[in-house]
This record gives structure tokens, C-alpha cells and sequence, in this order.
């Protein structure tokens, strides 16, 4: 009876020594250190240059977009009448301009013209006039004064001839070069003002810009946005990447083009990554030091990877673990506090008068 009790006793004991070796040995083992990202994309908000009402929503969430596809319309009746306005003001300018390149109507050309001739015939008769009282003067037979009389006539004839003749010309050549290039402006003045209304009718018709999936609707047929009011959001999945949040006293392992696997638990699998960009500033501090105990503010920077073959099962939002002991190098350590070293004690001995002497 003895003996088996002490037999018991025995494995008992060897039983707990074992449990006690394999808990030191568990608690000497490392935990690995994970980090934990994040699945981000490119994300596109398609919006209008003017405010309206939507017409017609042509997505839904959920949808599969390509670049160009037609998303939404706006019903813009004030656009429509601003541009009847506009185009009326380019007829107006583009009549204004053939008028001025145009000149004077025919008949009134005509006109000029037989007035002109009219005052030619005018000046030969007063000169004929003038010269036969200037030899009757010569001659004694009539006094001065109808000298006078013929001569200022004649300067009269003279000077109405010209003014015919200058009316004439002007009909003739039209308008001055001052004038056409006036009217050719007013007509470019209004055709901008047509392309211009033109331009905002044609972003009433929103398109996508760029291929994806569309995450989110924010507004639905009939209601009323503003400009600029981001109504659709695109994601575009090809273009997806994992950001973390790194401590910087873990940047020294990683550099531009490390390469490490990180795992999805959303697809049970782990996939290929590859840094592309480390942020060149510290965002925020993870963990505040006390200044009295001599430590220092550990900062986090920002890190992002992205897949390095195509990886179509991404999807904005995902968790990604990585095991940092894995990366290349040698294993990550712990931070540690820095804290300055203590003062020795002095002996009284040495604060004696015989030692300081």
C-alpha cells in the first residue's frame, strides 16, 4: 500500500516538474509582433459644374461603371434660356458685321453718285460764268462787284463738287477698317458667350471618370444639388494598396522595396507585397514617454504596400496582418525605455575634510 502511494506521489511530482518546464519555456518564447494595415483604393466623386435638379440617375450602388459611361443628368431650364439669349446676341452681331463689310446699299451708292455728277455740272457752269465776266471785266464793260459775284460762285460750285465727290467715295468703299474690325469682335464677343452656356449644358450630362465600382449614391432622381456636390463615388479597384501605421523604431527593417506577405482573414490567404511609399513626416505619437524617467516620444509613420501581381480580391476596408519578425533582418526588438544612468552614492569617507584635502 505504501509502495503505491509513493509510486504516485513520484508521478505527481515528475508531472508537475514537466508542467513547470513547459510553462518557463512558454513564457521565454517571444510572442510574434503583428502589425495590422488596412485596404485602401483610389476613390472618385463624380459632380457637376452647375447646380440643378437630377433628371435621371442612371447607376445604382453596387454597379460596375466603365470610363465614360453615363451616370446622371441635371434638368437645367435656366442654362436652356441663357443659351437662346446667347445665340440670339451672335445673330444680331453676325448681321451688324455682314453690314458693315457689306457698305452702302446699291441705291445709295447710286445716289452718291448722281449727286456728285449734279455737282460737276454745277462747277462747269460756274466756271464757264466766272471766266466770261472776268474778260468783260478786263474790258471795262461790268463793274467789280459782279466780278465778285461770279467768283464766289464759282468757289462755291467748287467746294460742293468735292463734298459730292467725297460722299460718293465714301458710300463706295463702305465702312472704315476701324469699323469692320469692331463688328468682327462683337461677333467673337458672342460666339464665347454661346460656347460658354454650351460648355456648362454639356456638364449637366455627368459622366464616369474612370472605370470601377460604384460605392455610394448620395443623391437620387429629383432631388436638387449644388455645384461642385459630389453625387456618385467610383472606386477604382485596380488601384488598391495597404497603409500602416509604423512605429519609427521599426522603420529601420524596411526601406522602398521591401517585399513581405501580409494575411487577409477576410480571403484566408496571404498575398505578395511590396513597399511603395514611407511618409516622409511622423503623424502622431503611439506612446508618450514620462520626461521625468529620461524616455522619449516613440512617433508613427505611415506606410504604404501594394500587391505586387494582380490581385482582384482586394476590396477597400480589409485587414492585413504581417508578421514583423518575419521581415528581412534580424528579429524586431522591443522598444526600451532610455533612462539616465543613476547616481553613485558617495561614501562619508570621501565627504570627509581628510579626503577633499
Amino acid at each position: 500500500m505504501k509502495k503505491s502511494h509513493s509510486i504516485l506521489l513520484t508521478a505527481a511530482v515528475l508531472l508537475l516538474a514537466a508542467g513547470l518546464v513547459l510553462l518557463g519555456r512558454s513564457l521565454k518564447r517571444r510572442s510574434p509582433l503583428l502589425l495590422q494595415g488596412r485596404v485602401e483604393c483610389t476613390t472618385y466623386r463624380a459632380s457637376s459644374k452647375v447646380p440643378g435638379r437630377i433628371l435621371e440617375m442612371r447607376v445604382a450602388e453596387g454597379d460596375r461603371v466603365e470610363r465614360g459611361e453615363l451616370l446622371y443628368t441635371l434638368s437645367t431650364p435656366e442654362l436652356d434660356a441663357k443659351l437662346q439669349q446667347a445665340e440670339a446676341l451672335r445673330s444680331a452681331a453676325g448681321a451688324l458685321d455682314a453690314a458693315t463689310l457689306a457698305g452702302a446699299r446699291k441705291q445709295q451708292v447710286e445716289a452718291a453718285r448722281n449727286l456728285w455728277q449734279k455737282a460737276q455740272a454745277g462747277l462747269t457752269l460756274a466756271r464757264k460764268s466766272y471766266e466770261r465776266v472776268r474778260r468783260l471785266y478786263d474790258s471795262g464793260v461790268v463793274p467789280a462787284q459782279q466780278l465778285d459775284e461770279a467768283t464766289a460762285n464759282f468757289e462755291a460750285m467748287r467746294a460742293s463738287e468735292q463734298a459730292a465727290r467725297a460722299e460718293y467715295e465714301l458710300a463706295r468703299d463702305g465702312a472704315r477698317r476701324e469699323d469692320k474690325e469692331a463688328a468682327a469682335a462683337k461677333v467673337r464677343e458672342a460666339q464665347g458667350a454661346v460656347e460658354e452656356v454650351a460648355s456648362y449644358l454639356s456638364d449637366a450630362r455627368v459622366y464616369a471618370p474612370v472605370s470601377g465600382e460604384v460605392s455610394s449614391v448620395i443623391a437620387e432622381a429629383g432631388e436638387l444639388v449644388g455645384s461642385g456636390y459630389p453625387v456618385v463615388a467610383i472606386l477604382d479597384l485596380k488601384d488598391v494598396w495597404v497603409t500602416f501605421n509604423i512605429k519609427e523604431t521599426l522603420l529601420p527593417r524596411i526601406r522602398l522595396g521591401t517585399r513581405f506577405e501580409g494575411y487577409l482573414p477576410a480571403l484566408g490567404r496571404s498575398v505578395p507585397l511590396e513597399v511603395s511609399w514611407i511618409a516622409a513626416q511622423a503623424d502622431f505619437a503611439t506612446w508618450s514617454a514620462t520626461r521625468t524617467l529620461g524616455g522619449f516620444d516613440i512617433r508613427t509613420f505611415a506606410v504604404k504596400v501594394r500587391p505586387t501581381g494582380e490581385e482582384q480580391a482586394l476590396r477597400p476596408g480589409m485587414s492585413v496582418l504581417v508578421d514583423w519578425d518575419r521581415i528581412g533582418g534580424e528579429p524586431a526588438r522591443t522598444e526600451k525605455r532610455v533612462l539616465p544612468p543613476k547616481p553613485r552614492k558617495r561614501s562619508a569617507a570621501a565627504d570627509s575634510p581628510e579626503s577633499r584635502s
